[in-house]
């Protein structure tokens, strides 16, 4: 028995706006809007009774047709367009039948179809990444000033504030938001006919007499009415082997997933047990242990930033496509393309719902700044005695004092104050001031703050 994709493999999408923009019955639909807006721009230019763009816009609504029917005859012509075109025909009256798909190619509707999915599966998307970007915007303000270590190579390395890490991933939300935005204005639709010439137009006998006066062949005309008819973007030239926009667009998504993948890699890893210095606010179960509480939002936007690199890779190479109309290429678009944008779509409304809930733990990140008893603050200790005794014996001392550190267990200021009794250069300086993390976040706060006047 048939049953439609119910999402049960995957939660990343499931029940998000991007899931319904992209389902089989979106795609017909756009498919359908794509053969009456052609039709009405027959009419607009004259080669076609108004009548006729009346009665297909009427018909061409997706809950008339059998989407699973359509999909089992699609082999047949390999593509879906050619037995839906059919239903159509059989769906209007007959004097209407000869303007339904005329002068278009199976690759102009299905393209021009999924440039309209795309715009508006990615409205969502932009909404939630907006979302995302005003609630780590409030979090960049609020720990302005709030100490935690900076990681590096997996390690401790220096000491940073929370404000300027959640200003870094709006930076990054900001930075996708401009990118789709970009992407999405410029969306065109696929008008070519057969080979790309737009040459049939001009076969067809205007319905006006004062239509057939005038110099300009009618193809630009009809591109720029199907255009309009669509609010679409209008090509420069026919694209059925020029596959700039599909490219484009995977290249934005895929940047997107990253981004949204980032923040999830930094609140998987701050939100471990031994870190502990952010939480999700609604943490998913565990089937077996009652105690646990885990980060799946962060989880699964992880899982997307996974696997969009390769579904882009898999369109990047469709730009090598043969001859005017290509055999293959266009026909591995689909699936990937489709794939994601609902994984984006999925991820960023994971995003909207984690950074809106996290949970910052600032006494997590000040007690893991004590872990290293002081070694966090080694550079600013190592700069400043550079500058009385030199670089190479100042890392002498800090290396003799840190593995003293490291055997005793005590702290670095400690160990010092011991020691600098033998470097007399070294007298006055105040190790409690110069070991304590919280005064050693640089420029933190007012990179935050710079980075939060980007709108």
């Amino acid at each position: 028995m048939y049953e439609s994709d119910a999402g049960l493999l995957a939660p990343g999408r499931v029940g998000s706006p991007a899931e319904t923009a992209t389902g089989d019955l979106a795609f017909l639909q756009a498919m359908l809007d794509a053969e009456a807006a052609l039709t009405r721009a027959h009419c607009a230019c004259g080669l076609a009774p108004a009548r006729a763009g009346q009665a297909v816009t009427a018909a061409a609504v997706a809950g008339r047709f059998d989407v699973r029917d359509v999909a089992l005859r699609a082999p047949a012509s390999g593509n879906p367009v050619t037995p839906l075109v059919a239903d159509l025909v059989a769906a209007v009256d007959e004097d209407v039948r000869p303007y339904v798909h005329r002068g278009a190619s199976s690759q102009d509707i299905l393209d021009t179809a999924a440039m309209l999915v795309a715009t508006r599966a990615l409205a969502p998307v932009l909404d939630d990444l907006g979302r995302s970007a005003e609630a780590v915007a409030r979090l960049a303000a609020a720990h302005r000033n709030t100490p935690m270590p900076g990681r590096t190579l997996t390690q401790q390395a220096v000491p940073t504030t929370f404000g300027l890490k959640a200003a870094g991933w709006r930076a990054l939300l900001l930075d996708a938001r401009d990118r789709l935005t970009a992407v999405r204005g410029t969306l065109p639709v696929q008008l070519g006919g057969a080979a790309g010439t737009l040459a049939v137009f001009d076969v067809f006998t205007p319905v006006r007499a004062a239509d057939a006066a005038g110099a300009e062949p009618r193809g630009p005309a009809m591109l720029r009415a199907f255009a309009d008819e669509l609010g679409l973007a209008e090509p420069l030239l026919p694209w059925s082997s020029l596959r700039t926009p599909i490219a484009d667009l995977a290249g934005a998504l895929a940047f997107t997933a990253g981004a949204l993948g980032k923040v999830a890699a930094d609140v998987l890893t701050l939100s471990r047990t031994e870190i502990g210095e952010v939480s999700e606010g609604k943490g998913g179960g565990s089937s077996t242990m009652p105690h646990k509480s885990n980060p799946v939002r962060a989880t699964l936007m992880a899982a997307a930033a996974r696997r969009a690199p390769g579904l882009a890779a898999t369109l990047y190479g469709s730009l090598a496509a043969d001859d005017e109309r290509p055999a293959g290429p266009w026909h591995a678009e689909w699936e990937p393309l489709r794939e994601l944008l609902r994984l984006v779509g999925g991820a960023a409304h994971d995003a909207a719902e984690l950074t809106e809930g996290l949970r910052v733990v600032p006494y997590a990140m000040w007690e893991n700044l004590q872990r290293t008893d002081g070694l966090i603050v080694s550079e600013r200790l190592a700069a400043v005695f550079a500058e009385r005794i030199g670089r190479r014996r100042a890392k002498e001392v800090l290396l003799n004092a840190a593995a003293r550190a490291r055997a005793e267990t005590a702290d670095l200021g400690d160990v010092l104050g011991d020691m600098l009794d033998e470097e007399p250069e070294l007298a006055g300086l105040d190790l409690s001031d110069l070991t304590e993390p919280a005064r050693y976040t640089g420029c933190a706060g007012l990179l935050t703050d710079r980075a939060l006047e980007r709108e």
